[in-house]
């Protein structure tokens, strides 16, 4: 079956792709999720007259990612830990303790967009990845220091 996606959906295509699917895929998944529509003859003319809007859209939410790429540029976040023994913190620094620090900078991001393999839990310098879209990921620096 020939869909047309609405949506960016990983590893099948970005949106206003015509793609050809498995018909239980798109009936049971892409379509009642709002990711794609059948692709007819008025769905495809319909999307070839909002290709223009879809482009508009992109380009802004590009512009919003660059700038939100240029406030993460070289960010340095510091966290104040209590310390058990030598190196170790009493808990852990999670995505939500660096979403948080994030928020009171001023900068709004998903919580899924910060891509930490497992809680930091001792002091240094550490380089966390944020997701900023499937094809920007920008490196921000974490700094846990004991508290005193």
């Amino acid at each position: 079956m020939e869909i047309i996606l609405k949506k960016d959906v990983a590893k099948l295509g970005k949106a206003g792709d015509i793609v050809k699917v498995k018909d239980g895929y798109a009936r049971n998944y892409l379509i009642p999720k709002g990711l794609a529509i059948p692709a007819n003859q008025k769905n495809i003319k319909a999307l070839e007259n909002q290709r223009k809007i879809i482009l508009i859209k992109i380009e802004r939410e590009k512009k919003k990612l660059q700038a939100l790429a240029e406030k993460l540029e070289g960010l340095v976040l510091v966290m104040y830990r209590k310390v058990i023994k030598e190196d170790r913190i009493y808990g852990s620094v999670s995505e939500v303790d660096i979403l948080n620090l994030l928020k009171e900078k001023g900068i709004e991001i998903d919580k899924s967009q910060i891509i930490l393999e497992e809680p930091i839990k001792k002091i240094g310098v550490f380089e966390v990845p944020i997701k900023l879209s499937s094809e920007k990921t920008i490196n921000i620096k974490i700094e846990v220091l004991e508290e005193k």
